[in-house]
């Protein structure tokens, strides 16, 4: 018999193998520890937001930023683009969340982004 230990998403365990080859009596499996299920989020958090507001907007996912279509100081209304944002060939509209103004914008054309990063925020 043969002992492994493994990490599964942070988690120890500890497996026992044993070879069948019909010599040696098998016993029952023991039940691993079950791991707690990630908690389900639209974006993970892979660079710590510039702001943290309501008006707030992170990138949904790793890519590059084709245009930024608004200023700092603009109006915008709820759900008008922001940003166009490229990943896996196709272009993304990165909405405004709420109406306002725009407070901040932390990206320009060209510059690639990781999930989870900040973009800009509505005020």
């Amino acid at each position: 018999m043969s002992k492994y230990k493994i990490t599964l998403n942070g988690k120890a365990y500890e497996l026992d193998v044993e070879l069948m080859d019909g010599s040696a009596p098998v016993e029952a499996p023991k039940a691993a520890p079950k791991a707690a299920p990630a908690p389900l989020s639209a974006a993970p958090k892979a660079a710590a937001p510039v702001a943290g507001g309501a008006g707030s907007v992170n990138a949904p996912m790793p890519g590059t930023i084709l245009r930024v279509n608004k200023n700092v100081g603009d109006t915008v209304a709820a759900g008008e683009s922001v940003v166009v944002l490229e990943a896996m060939k196709m272009e993304n509209d990165i909405n405004a969340p709420k109406a306002g103004k725009i407070k901040s914008i932390a990206v320009a054309q060209g510059q690639t982004v990781a999930a989870g990063e900040f973009l800009f925020e509505v005020e």
